[in-house]
Formats: structure tokens, sequence, C-alpha cells
């Protein structure tokens, strides 16, 4: 059974920086595969640096990445990046400023090799809620909010503390809100979680966020679990695992945020959950009590 490719899809709008934070992530895939989709190029200027070729529709970038653009039609390009040989290891969508991330969302689960791994929104601390009480541009800005399981606020240097801690406290009615300046947000968070968080690095990788791992985890009640991890007062950011049900059967377990899903999980290992927080606020013994006193003592 193949995996089907994880997306992320990255919405918010015009100017909240959605450029700056698709190059940060392409410079720093760490060996990953990433596809980009795009409306047009114009609409998303990869950094020229990156570019290895031009072809027709489809830029090649360093390191095995790859930029297309789909226009109008998001379900034919999602069939040619689920088509290429070798797979692309995680597909970001760039949704235009005044798209719907949930409705592009919606489209990649229709299609059987693509699987949805997060809606990230993006939210310039300048200007995000004055152009929320735009008439005409409030309710898309709020939709695309609410629609998010993690929001970046952006460009937090270029306010005052005040402003940034208002702009904050404003978002966090509508999803986790993590501040990113320059786009600098470490990978893991974004895009799953890899094996340098299995190994307990990630922490002194960046300091700023902790992990915790959970291995060899016994059956349990795994969608109570999953809307267990999704509560904020366990300050996580990301989890991600493969779950037995207390039938015996592997499921798949993702968290953004506030979001949670369960999918079916391939036969093979399981009983393993990665998750990721900001540091000072992942509250690991309550996280360590929701999994099973079984589990909280093998951790």
């Amino acid at each position: 059974m193949t995996s089907p490719i994880p997306v992320t899809v990255i919405g918010g709008y015009l100017g909240a920086g959605k450029t700056t934070l698709v190059n940060h992530l392409l410079r720093h895939a760490g060996g990953r595969r990433i596809a980009v989709l795009v409306n047009d190029f114009g609409a998303l200027p990869i950094d020229a640096d990156l570019i290895e070729n031009r072809e027709g529709d489809t830029l090649a970038i360093a390191g095995g990445c790859v930029c297309c653009s789909f226009g109008s039609d998001l379900v034919a390009a999602l069939g040619k990046i689920a088509s290429r040989d070798p797979a692309p290891d995680h597909l970001l969508i760039e949704a235009s400023g005044v798209a719907l991330p949930a409705a592009i969302a919606a489209s990649v689960s229709l299609h059987p090799g693509c699987a949805n791994d997060g809606i990230v929104v993006m939210a310039d601390a300048e200007t995000v809620r004055e152009r929320a009480a735009d008439r005409y541009l409030g309710d898309t800005i709020e939709r695309q909010l609410r629609e998010a399981g993690l929001v970046l606020l952006t460009k937090p240097d270029l306010v005052s503390a005040q402003a940034r801690t208002e702009a904050r406290a404003w978002l966090e009615k509508f999803a986790t809100v993590i501040e990113a300046e320059r786009g600098q947000v470490p990978i893991e968070v974004l895009l799953g979680l890899g094996s340098s968080l299995l190994s307990g690095t990630a922490s002194a990788r960046h300091p700023s966020y902790d992990s915790v791992a959970f291995e060899a985890l016994p059956p349990l009640d795994v969608a109570r679990l999953a809307a267990a991890l999704a509560d904020p007062a366990l300050g996580i950011l990301r989890a991600k695992g493969v779950l037995l049900d207390l039938s015996g059967t592997p499921r798949a377990v993702h968290v953004v945020g506030r979001r949670s899903e369960i999918c079916d999980a391939p036969s093979g290992a399981a009983g393993r959950l990665v998750c990721i927080g900001l540091r000072g606020r992942l509250d690991r013994a309550r996280l360590a009590a929701e999994i099973t006193p079984h589990a909280a003592a093998a951790w």
C-alpha cells in the first residue's frame, strides 16, 4: 500500500507572507522532496537561486523539489504531482489571497493519492485586524482564519509589543497562533514530524520548541485521544502517529493546532506518537496522563 502524499494548504490575504514562508520551507527541506502548487508563478516567486530550470508550467528546484502552476484545474495538478516518480514527500498548495483554504482541502480529499496534512493561514500583525474590519474583505479574512489549524502571525517585529499582544489575543479566538518573523518556523511544525523529533533532538535544534515521543503504546481509544490532543490547554502545535485502536486496528492520527483527523493506516508497526509544542507551553504531565497510565509509566 502506497502512502498518500501529505498536503499542506497555505492561505492568507495578499501581503501576509506566504511567499516568504514557502521559500523558507524550500530552503530548509532537510532532504525532503517538496512540491509546490500555485495558481501562477507570478503569485509565488520562488527565490531565483533555488531554481534549477524551467520547463513549461514547472520549475525544478534544488534538492529534488518542484513548483507547478495549476491555473484553475487543481484536481488535474494533484494527479500530475501524485504520478511523479519519485513522488514528493510533501505537497504545499499556496492559496490565492481571497481563496478559502477549506475548499482547497476539500478538493485534496477527493484525490486518492493525496491526504490533507493541515491548513496554515498567515496573518500580518500590522494589518490583520484592520482588514478584518473592512466591509469588503472582512468576511473572507475571518473565514480563512476559522478554517486554519495554525495561524502564523507574521511581521511581529514591525509593531509594538502591545499591538503584537493584542493581535495575537484576537487571532487566538480562531486558531492556535505562532509568531513567525520572516517565515522562520521549524519545518517539522508545518510539514509533519520528522525523524529528528522521534530521536528527541528537535529541542536542541529549535530552542523555542519542545517535543515528546511515545513508543510501544498499547491499544487505546484513538478518537478520544485525538480530541484531547487538540485541546489548546495541552499546548500542542502538532501531533502525529500511528496508534492501535481498541480493536487492534492501526489508525493514523494527525493533529494541527485545534484540529484533529483520524484515518486508516497501513498495517505494520504502530503504537508511536510524536507531539511538538512551544517550549514552556507543552504540558508533558497532562499529555502523559491523557494517553493512559501504562503509557505514562513507559514515558
